[in-house]
């Protein structure tokens, strides 16, 4: 998890040694003005690209979608019809998304305590690994029940599973309208995003199977369907679920290169050189970084380090920047960089 609870470490002296310095977790100070000398804190407190309030949109679609799921297993009961239930299935998926990614919505905006100093930010990247692991277990058990499927084909009442999959294409596709202006900026809604327009189109196949089966009566179509609608999830979430799991082991945030990072502090004014440089993202929208930077002159006052946390934002947006400026940084245990 990106966001460690440490806050056992409130040290007045940063310079006195980082015991943990690599995690740079434990060094982050809200509200504290930067200390001069040897440890300094730059803090940006504008987090201009985290989520807009989307209680009421989230509230909306959730319970459109919970409707759809409802209609879709029932009917997919009653049509006897694997392909239903898996895009049933897939709309469970935008639910379970869309829940998840409203409560760590709710949560990110709680204050720090005592205890969790970051707050309750990095719930987000958890939502989105439990979101990816809940949907891959789902679609492996309508996977298998569809293969089952194949060796005994029930009758399918195609003319039902083209309406509610009609009534799926028509729902997903009102929701995604609405999350639209949110999907950018956070990797939840812009999972919820992509399952529902995901789901969209796996309604038209829904449709198509259906009136396959009408024109036809070939059963096993039904199946088959549900066998690719499982392919798609599996597509669709993959690169969510690597991407929330990176996130959780604290990797540098998809969209920043660490080496132009490096490149833009070991060239500023005054820097002989860096160490102990750490990115990681505090939740799905907000990203910190703790560096220390040795410069012999030791000149690194307030406006060095309001100028350097505003050009952090604005060239990765590194909203959270913790700076520790040594004189001499041959002393400092964590110089090399494979010490973490």
């Amino acid at each position: 998890m990106a966001a460690h609870q440490h806050d056992h470490r409130h040290d007045e002296h940063d310079h006195a040694g980082h015991h943990h310095g690599g995690h740079g977790h434990a060094k982050h100070h809200h509200g504290e003005h930067s200390h001069h000398h040897h440890s300094a804190h730059a803090h940006d407190h504008g987090h201009t690209h985290a989520p807009k309030d989307f209680g009421f949109t989230f509230a909306v679609v959730t319970a459109l979608n919970i409707a759809l799921v409802v209609l879709q297993v029932a009917f997919g009961v009653m049509a006897n019809s694997v392909a239903l239930l898996a895009d049933a299935g897939h709309n469970f998926g935008d639910v379970l998304s869309l829940l998840l990614a409203w409560g760590a919505h709710v949560m990110a905006k709680a204050s720090p305590t005592r205890r969790y100093t970051y707050g309750f930010r990095s719930a987000s990247i958890l939502a989105a690994l439990a979101n990816g692991v809940i949907l891959l277990v789902a679609t492996g058990a309508i996977a298998w029940e569809a293969v089952h499927r194949f060796s005994e084909p029930d009758e399918v009442a195609g003319m039902t599973v083209m309406i509610v999959a009609a009534l799926g294409i028509v729902i997903n596709g009102v929701s995604a309208w609405l999350l639209l202006a949110g999907q950018a900026g956070d990797l939840n809604i812009r999972g919820a995003f992509l399952h529902l327009v995901g789901d969209a189109l796996v309604s038209v196949g829904v449709v198509v199977a259906g009136g396959l089966i009408l024109l036809t009566g070939w059963h096993w179509v039904d199946p088959a369907a549900s066998l690719v609608i499982s392919a798609v999830i599996i597509w669709s979430t993959w690169g969510l679920l690597r991407n929330a799991v990176n996130l959780s082991l604290a990797a540098v945030p998809h969209g920043i290169n660490p080496d132009d990072v490096r490149a833009y502090l070991e060239g500023l004014p005054g820097v002989k050189c860096i160490h102990d440089l750490h990115i990681w993202a505090m939740s799905t929208t907000e990203t910190a970084l703790t560096v220390h930077l040795v410069m012999p002159t030791g000149q690194a006052g307030d406006t060095f380090l309001l100028q350097l946390s505003q050009e952090l934002h604005r060239r990765f947006e590194i909203d959270h920047p913790t700076v520790q400026i040594e004189i001499d940084g041959d002393g400092c245990k964590l110089a090399p960089d494979h010490v973490i």
